[in-house]
């Protein structure tokens, strides 16, 4: 009978090569990236142009849309850097990409769009709030940037908190005057609707927000933020309890939300300045070593 004696090493990287050859023989090969790489940039386009959509919307004067092209900006905001970690397809182009879309998405779109809404009746000075708000914006997302793109000198208690108000975030708090108004002209609330339409309330608005922008308040950001065993099943029962209120009455439940948001501010700086001290305290809590001099062997405790 005949004997089979085993391939040799060589054999086997042979027969390797020649069926690599012939699958690139039979197929063609195209450089580029591939599509998982390109799923991050298509969903920051998206929101880019739910930004330009919303500004669209503001000069038909349906403001309602408006709102809520800049709503589905913010979800798309949320998830796209995070889809984009997961895909392993980060990078620079992404990100700057990223930080432009949110710059007319957050710092553009909102000023505009009120301004259509109130502030042209200010006269003259109706449009300074807008400029302010979208220059606060723009330095806001400049630091951003360099701070991720620069060594980071953060102590390890500051990961969990922001500087300053996010970009989103500060978006959602300059339109809080328009969400109020488009519910109280909902239900007809005549003296409401006057008073938070009025360009003095949203300017006063808008420049608060902008500053709360640029400044150097620690922000929760909830990125990290862990959930207790024993309030999961409270939390999935209040969010859900919150996505009807959205369905059910959208825009009292966005300007809750802006008030929860702003009554949250002070906790979070309290909660930064009790961290600050529990590390400070840790760190006066351990001695010092003493310097060994050259040339001096120290001591061996037995």
């Amino acid at each position: 009978m005949p004997s089979f004696e085993p391939a040799s090493p060589n054999r086997k990287r042979r027969l390797k090569r020649l069926r690599r050859l012939r699958s690139r023989q039979g197929r063609p090969r195209f450089r580029g990236h591939s599509f998982n790489r390109l799923i991050p940039n298509i969903l920051t386009m998206i929101g880019l142009c739910a930004g330009l959509s919303a500004m669209r919307f503001g000069l038909d004067g349906h403001f309602g849309r408006s709102a809520v092209a800049l709503l589905f900006a913010a979800c798309i905001d949320a998830v796209d850097g995070r889809i984009a970690r997961l895909l392993r397809a980060t990078s620079v182009f992404g990100a700057e990409f990223d930080s432009l879309s949110d710059f007319l998405c957050f710092g553009v779109a909102p000023s505009f769009i009120l301004y259509l809404w109130s502030l042209h009746d200010g006269g003259r000075y109706g449009f300074l709030p807008c400029i302010l708000f979208t220059v606060c914006m723009a330095l806001r997302l400049a630091r951003f940037n360099s701070a991720i793109a620069g060594p980071s000198e953060q102590p390890i208690y500051a990961y969990n908190f922001f500087t300053g108000v996010p970009a989103p975030a500060g978006a959602g708090l300059a339109l809080f005057p328009l969400f109020v108004g488009l519910e109280a002209n909902k239900l007809q609330w005549t003296g409401l609707f006057t008073a938070v339409n009025h360009p003095a309330f949203v300017g006063v608005m808008l420049i608060g927000v902008a500053f709360l922008l640029v400044s150097t308040l620690p922000v929760w950001s909830f990125k990290n933020f862990k959930v207790p065993a024993e309030f999961v099943l409270p939390m999935l029962l209040g969010v859900s309890g919150f996505a009807a209120v959205l369905v059910a009455d959208p825009w009292a439940a966005l300007a809750g939300v802006g008030m929860i948001y702003l009554v949250m501010l002070p906790f979070s700086r309290r909660s930064f300045r009790r961290l600050k001290a529990d590390a400070e305290a840790l760190q006066e809590d351990v001695p010092d070593e003493p310097a060994q001099e050259p040339g001096v062997a120290q001591p061996r405790v037995a």
